[in-house]
């Protein structure tokens, strides 16, 4: 089974299946009414139809530390925690404990998202972890 008809697709094919669905454009879906319940405290997500980068300005990497950066750089690949530890030789409950720092710093709901903005925000990532790298 490929992730259809219930079954769950790998994070690297559902963050591929959003990004597609962002790019296509707004969705069908109608917008939120007065009957649509929202997290206390939660505002609108910044996916798809608004985009990402509307919704976090760039400069909210500055928020992050250096490993926080490196961890939000390397989630469009869709691995797991696991391997995430294992490429930055960090224990897999530190990758969670960066991603949960993340997600609330930029003010996200998901890793899907971090890994849409990560994905959206590569260049940047990139120029940081090379900048790292020659210090």
């Amino acid at each position: 089974m490929n992730g259809e008809h219930g079954v769950n697709p790998s994070p690297k094919r559902l963050v591929e299946t959003t990004a597609e669905n962002a790019a296509a454009g707004p969705s069908t879906v109608p917008a939120p009414g007065p009957s649509t319940v929202q997290a206390p405290g939660r505002g609108a997500s910044p996916l798809p139809g608004g985009g990402l980068d509307k919704g976090v300005p760039r400069s909210a990497l500055r928020a992050l530390t250096p490993r926080e950066r490196e961890v939000l750089s390397v989630l469009p690949s869709g691995e797991g925690n696991v391997a995430i530890a294992r490429r930055l030789g960090i224990a897999e409950r530190t990758v969670k404990a960066h991603l949960t720092s993340i997600t609330r710093k930029l003010g996200l709901r998901s890793r899907v998202e971090a890994a849409l903005l990560s994905a959206e925000w590569a260049d940047e990532l990139r120029a940081d972890r090379a900048d790292a790298d020659r210090t």
